[in-house]
């Protein structure tokens, strides 16, 4: 309920929304998501668009207040990037732990939030989770970073494209899925760039917002 209020609250005063594309695509079982990150947008609206998904995060998200209650209540899956191996060990075991409770599991393969121009490159734990978690995986691309740019409050009016592309079957060797996951998100992030840089420019409203509701998080 908080995050689908926080949307709307972006929709009324802000003037974001978002569409989806190849909802078609979408897994009827629990699957691995996995999306490029450009803003606090998405680790929101991911909660409204899966309602139970367990997201991979930070365990640092645990000192914002209101979020970290969900965070906790949900549950998701809270790592300390600073434990190594002992993290990725973490991450595996309550990911098999979400799917065999029918739930599917988020994760954001770059790690942090990037511009919306950079290209896509993966940090290694998404490789491992596919070749332990044996489950198709869904590729999702979105192009939030160019109305909500990473580490700004400055929100802009327009819409937010959600991408769901081919789902990705398991079995493959970890670096042929690597490969092939970059491949299908960054040619979908240059093409949601390049519509999404069109609208933005001719959207005139950018707003700062910061109430408790809106207050950017530092998400993983």
């Amino acid at each position: 309920m908080w995050a689908r209020g926080v949307l709307i609250e972006l929709k009324w005063i802000v003037g974001l929304t978002h569409v989806q594309r190849g909802q078609h695509n979408i897994p009827d079982e629990p699957c691995l998501i996995i999306a490029n990150h450009q803003s606090t947008w998405e680790t929101l609206a991911f909660l409204v668009l899966f309602p139970d998904v367990a997201i991979v995060a930070k365990q640092e998200l645990l000192t914002i207040p209101v979020f970290s209650w969900f965070l906790r209540k949900s549950p998701m899956i809270l790592i300390d990037r600073e434990s190594g191996s002992k993290a990725v060990r973490k991450m595996i075991d309550e990911s098999r732990a979400a799917l065999a409770q029918g739930r599917s599991v988020l994760v954001f393969p770059e790690g942090t939030r990037k511009q919306a121009t950079t290209r896509i490159e993966f940090k290694r734990g998404v490789e491992l989770l596919y070749t332990k978690l044996d489950t198709v995986v869904l590729p999702v691309a979105l192009n939030s970073g160019l109305f909500w740019e990473p580490g700004r409050g400055l929100k802009c009016a327009g819409a937010i494209s959600v991408s769901y592309l081919s789902p990705i079957e398991p079995g493959l060797p970890g670096s042929e899925f690597t490969r092939r996951a970059e491949q299908l998100l960054e040619a979908e992030r240059v093409l949601l760039v390049r519509g999404g840089s069109a609208v933005s420019e001719n959207q005139p409203n950018q707003i700062t917002l910061e109430p408790p509701l809106l207050s950017e998080p530092t998400s993983g």
